[in-house]
């Protein structure tokens, strides 16, 4: 509902005009942004942006070479703070469990690079989206809606995020006017084309998914496959670039050599790093603009050429990304 003010004057503010949106019979309001305005933002960032990481660290092995590649990368990213997220696999007892061994995580590769955690690491969701009439309120949460108030449509906070997205969601849906002052960067889902989206960060929480896609908030998608399917090293590769140069670049390859188990002719793919990349380049992760697509609740996308523009990575320069890495870890 907008509220008429006596004192407001043409043009008619932007911010106060809302657009409803229905998830599952729950009516939720979003700013509306015109579409010029949102495809200024979605633009690629020529300049130094200021930025928060949401990262489920523990879940694999490729969210600890994302964080340190954004710590490490200080000529394009200021980066202000870091998010744990939820999530559940064989490395995690619950999504709350997985959140805190992310956070421990994330505490223990600032320790590696002399960076203090204080007002900088902050625990996130401790379970996922039921609905979306019942966001999951945490410090981080608190913190990306304070310091996305803080920015401005001109200068926006861009949030890259590397696991299931619903700390974003939460923060957007218990403070909606945020979508107006930042730009999103998710690793998470796959193609338009895939026959499915049932990609572990999306899969984890679909309803924070679905208000993400559904808010109208400035959205870089990522997809798993097929495009940074192709960011993947072997233990050969890290072990001549990383094995023996720093503390942190031993801890790396030491990871994912135990991630291994000792297979042969084994490789990984480093997911995460793709979106500290595409800030750092965006020429290394090419994109189009398309359509946001819908979400459906059988965890696939359905296209409507009526709905708001989104940007998506259509491939990827796995070379110079790692290369550029590699001269970051062990400079």
């Amino acid at each position: 509902m907008i509220t008429k003010c006596s004192t407001m004057n043409k043009p008619i503010i932007l911010s106060l005009i809302l657009v409803l949106t229905v998830f599952n019979g729950i009516t939720q309001t979003f700013p509306k942004m015109d579409e010029t305005v949102r495809l200024k933002k979605l633009a690629p960032p020529s300049g130094k942006i200021r930025a928060v990481l949401d990262t489920d660290t523990y879940n694999e092995v490729d969210d600890q070479f994302a964080l340190a590649y954004a710590v490490l990368s200080p000529e394009k990213i200021d980066l202000l703070a870091v998010y744990a997220a939820p999530f559940k696999n064989n490395r995690s007892e619950s999504p709350g469990d997985g959140m805190e061994k992310s956070y421990q995580e994330i505490l223990k590769l600032l320790k590696f690079m002399g960076k203090s955690s204080d007002n900088f690491a902050f625990r996130g969701s401790d379970r996922y989206l039921e609905d979306i009439s019942r966001p999951v309120k945490s410090d981080a949460v608190n913190d990306l809606i304070k310091k996305a108030m803080a920015s401005s449509p001109e200068d926006p906070l861009y949030v890259l995020t590397i696991g299931c997205i619903t700390n974003i969601a939460s923060a957007i849906l218990i403070e909606p006017k945020i979508i107006e002052n930042i730009v999103v960067v998710w690793l998470g889902g796959n193609d338009l084309n895939w026959p499915h989206q049932k990609e572990f960060n999306l899969m984890q929480d679909v309803p924070a998914a679905q208000v993400v896609f559904n808010s109208g908030v400035p959205l870089v998608v990522l997809p798993t496959q097929p495009v940074v399917s192709h960011l993947a090293t072997t233990i050969p590769e890290l072990k001549y670039y990383l094995e023996g140069k720093n503390d942190l670049s031993d801890y790396l390859y030491k990871i994912v050599l135990e991630y291994s188990g000792g297979r042969d002719a084994w490789s990984k793919v480093i997911w995460d790093i793709s979106a500290v990349a595409w800030i750092l380049n965006p020429s290394w992760v090419p994109t189009n603009i398309v359509h946001s697509p819908i979400l459906t609740d059988q965890v696939t996308f359905s296209v409507d050429h009526s709905r708001h523009f989104i940007r998506m990575a259509t491939s990827i320069n796995r070379d110079a990304i790692f290369r550029d890495i590699f001269a970051k870890l062990t400079k």
